[in-house]
């Protein structure tokens, strides 16, 4: 090493796994997370890893992490950040770092490194650029102006290694059934890549399939639009042209020779606009759907074994049978049975080949490895309709001591994300096109993100959608149910001057919905909600939503809105266990402001003042037009004395409402104990609310 022989740098076997791409993380060999919490002391971590085998110059790494402090201090700086890596690795932190005076280094041999696994991929052995799955260090933005430069610098060198490989490989391919594979490897990498667009519209068009072919110059436009401001190239947009009608799709230039079939006029349409049609497996779960009027259509595959234990075989298809399982109890979606895609998981997991079979929208799939007492699974939902595209992935590391409950736990939390994050997606592919001939259920769609932006034309616009959503299907159980939850919201932000009117429209769409479908969980928890906050009726709202719960264990909203209800009985402790476990379910949920509103009202009455403006101030940062989540923090500012920020919280919140007094409050108040209302009514007082 030249000038830093003073530093030695021996093989002493692999002790530490270090993930780099994605979310950091670092694991030992025994399963124990060694992962600094400090963001600079794994800044510290990954500027080390990512030199590797070369070490750094501790005045290099203090520029680096505190680029505005003074040279000394620094130094010092870095020697404290120095003694908490070395804490957070214990007791392998004298075995992984070698440290002098002058340098840090990681041992080599001790770690391994995902950002080295892609770095070193190459044609003969390229299954490592499948680690690419997200940005590198996507955690670590902001840590300093100088760390910021060069991370910006290592992702870029990152990319163009794997964009370099990945074009490489493309070139290589001639028939479709490898070209597009490849093709979508490369736009994972890029997904601004125009000639990877163009050989998936080529491949596709060769295969006879137009309507993929076009669906995916489609996602090229939007995505070019998106990112770089521009539209597809001339070369581009003439080939679309040629795809679409139904001429001969040029070859790629390396397989010139290969005869190249003519398109078919009947191959299917674009996958967003075409009619549902029955998977071809006779084994889907309908689940007792009452509406086939359109649906998410979701696959589950076995997890990918890391290791040969039984447990893990187990594991394998049992977690995916019971996500599947769990996933049925939604009722918009439509369920392929994960015995029917096992032959997948072991013929090669080939997602094309399974939206093709099943028809699938959507696909999750995972791994699962079990290292002494711990269990590690990871976990991804794919959008097959957008080229493969990871819309979501969680990792677990959980003991192993029950399997079982483990099964049950983890299917609980994926499939209470999963629900809203594929009807988010849903809702803005059918945003993105226009407006014609509509289902009921696409315009139930269109109107949700209407609804939770709260801005008022935009608001009044989702009651019209739901309103002709029901004209469209009088019978049709969600659209009743999501117009019940408008008219909520509607009473709630005081934008009617109809009161009693709302209530009525309220109750009868939430009893309609109900009716049509006694099994939807969602429409039974609604209900509940109408029954309890809006006509107060407590009791009657708590035997809703324990019947949605049995139902649908894993729906947070009920979880959220039977919270509420047993706050307002007056029994906070339970409220409160039902909040957290809405939070367990769904930590990060689209509709999150909603939920932890009834946060901010739980430790109000529990008199946890500090922490109810803490929550108050989450919330409102989520969704400033919310007005009901107001309500409860500036009660609490007012029993904290916080009379400044209790003004200018109120001044907002009259803005959204403007006849909002305590005495409104207390009319429209569902307390049922008189001591709960208030202190809820005092707390506004000395907030300054008009009485």
């Amino acid at each position: 090493m030249g000038g830093h022989a003073n530093l030695t740098l021996g093989s002493e076997g692999m002790l530490v796994r270090l993930r780099l791409i994605g979310q950091m993380e670092a694991w030992s060999l025994t399963s124990e997370n060694i992962l600094p919490t400090g963001r600079k002391t794994r800044a510290l971590l990954a500027t080390l890893a990512l030199a590797s085998p070369r070490p750094v110059l501790r005045s290099k790494l203090a520029e680096l992490l505190w680029s505005r402090r003074g040279e000394e201090q620094a130094r010092a700086s870095l020697r404290q950040e120095i003694h908490r890596l070395l804490e957070a690795m214990a007791p392998l932190g004298s075995q992984v770092l070698a440290i002098n005076r002058d340098h840090l280094a990681l041992r080599t041999g001790t770690v391994w490194v995902d950002v080295d696994e892609v770095l070193r991929a190459s044609p003969t052995n390229p299954s490592a650029l499948s680690l690419l799955d997200g940005q590198l260090l996507e955690d670590l933005d902001g840590v300093d102006p100088s760390f910021d430069a060069w991370l910006a610098a290592e992702r870029e060198r990152l990319s163009d290694r794997a964009r370099d490989l990945a074009e490489r490989l493309l070139r290589e391919k001639t028939d479709p059934e490898s070209v597009i594979p490849a093709a979508q490897q490369l736009l994972g990498i890029d997904r601004s890549h125009e000639g990877a667009w163009r050989a998936l519209m080529r491949a596709y068009a060769r295969r006879g399939e137009r309507g993929m072919a076009i669906q995916a110059y489609e996602r090229c436009r939007a995505v070019l639009a998106e990112m770089l401001d521009a539209e597809p190239s001339e070369e581009t947009q003439a080939l679309v042209a040629e795809i679409r009608a139904a001429a001969p799709a040029k070859a790629p230039a390396a397989a010139a020779s290969a005869p190249v079939p003519r398109l078919s006029l009947r191959a299917a349409p674009l996958a967003e606009t075409r009619e549902p049609r029955e998977p071809r497996d006779a084994s889907r779960i309908d689940s007792g759907k009452l509406h086939h009027r359109g649906g998410a259509r979701v696959g589950v595959l076995p997890l990918q074994l890391v290791g040969t234990s039984e447990a893990e075989a187990h594991l394998s298809t049992g977690l995916a049978e019971e996500i599947t399982a769990a996933l049925a109890r939604f009722r918009w979606m439509f369920l392929v049975a994960s015995s029917s895609l096992a032959r997948f998981a072991v013929q090669g997991r080939d997602e094309l080949s399974i939206r093709r079979a099943f028809n699938i929208d959507f696909l999750i799939d995972g791994s699962v490895q079990k290292a002494g007492e711990r269990v590690r699974i990871s976990l991804r939902l794919l959008d097959l309709r957008a080229g493969n595209r990871v819309a979501w992935s969680r990792r677990f590391d959980r003991p192993a001591r029950d399997l079982l409950s483990l099964q049950d736990e983890i299917a609980a939390e994926v499939v209470a994300q999963i629900d809203p994050e594929i009807l988010l997606i849903e809702g803005q592919r059918v945003a993105a096109r226009p407006l014609a001939d509509p289902t009921a259920y696409d315009l139930v769609l269109r109107a949700l993100p209407l609804l939770h932006r709260l801005e008022h034309d935009p608001f009044m616009e989702a009651g019209e959608l739901l309103r002709q959503a029901i004209g469209e299907e009088p019978d049709y159980a969600a659209a009743h149910a999501w117009y019940a939850y408008w008219q909520m919201f509607l009473l709630g932000q005081s934008w009617t001057t109809d009161a009693t009117a709302v209530l009525t429209a309220a109750e009868a769409a939430a009893d309609r919905a109900i009716t049509l479908d006694p099994q939807d969980a969602k429409a039974l928890t609604i209900a509940g909600h109408v029954r309890a906050y809006l006509h107060h009726r407590v009791r009657e709202g708590i035997a809703l939503h324990e019947r949605a719960l049995m139902v649908n264990p894993n729906l947070p909203m009920a979880w959220m809105f039977s919270g509420a209800a047993y706050a307002y009985l007056g029994d906070v402790a339970e409220a409160d266990r039902r909040v957290r476990r809405c939070k367990q379910l769904s930590p990060i949920d689209p509709a999150a402001f909603y939920f932890d509103a009834t946060a901010v009202l739980v430790a109000l009455l529990k008199r946890e003042h500090e922490a109810a403006v803490e929550a108050g101030r989450t919330v409102i940062g989520m969704n400033p037009n919310f007005s009901a989540a107001y309500k409860p923090y500036i009660a609490a500012l007012g029993h904290l004395g916080l009379i400044a920020e209790a003004t200018n919280t109120l001044r907002r919140l009259l803005a959204i409402e403007p006849g909002f007094t305590v005495r409104s409050f207390i009319a429209a108040s569902p307390f049922e104990h008189v001591e709960d209302r208030d202190h809820y009514a005092a707390g506004l007082r000395l907030a300054g609310v008009p009485e």
